[in-house]
């Protein structure tokens, strides 16, 4: 079973979920301290404009694209019958991922 497209999707659809549940307790906190003054605001704006920062932001929408279409991935494996397609399943949630990825890598 390893090595099998079915086993890296699921591999990845965990890794982002840990990720994006790391990321959200800081977001919050960044999003609340924001809100104090408009000084801390300016410079929470000023920080995000660094190309690490959006390289990061990048990553947390392909996480959350990739966590997405797993997750959809999963929901069709178990409620449809589509048993034979896990590879194309697969290979579907990882270009919806990239996809997102791309577009939003050309938004910025």
């Amino acid at each position: 079973m390893r090595g099998h497209a079915g086993s890296w999707a699921a591999l990845v659809h965990r890794l982002s979920g840990i990720a994006l549940a790391l990321f959200l307790p800081v977001h919050f906190w960044a999003i609340g301290h924001t809100l104090e003054s408009a000084a801390s605001f300016d410079a929470l704006l000023e920080w995000t404009n660094r190309p690490l920062v959006k390289f990061a932001e990048w990553g947390i929408v392909v996480l959350l694209a990739a966590h997405l279409a797993g997750g959809l991935r999963i929901l069709a494996l178990e409620f449809l019958p589509w048993r034979d397609w896990h590879k194309g399943l697969a290979a579907a949630a990882t270009g919806v991922a990239l996809a997102v990825g791309l577009a939003f890598a050309l938004a910025l």
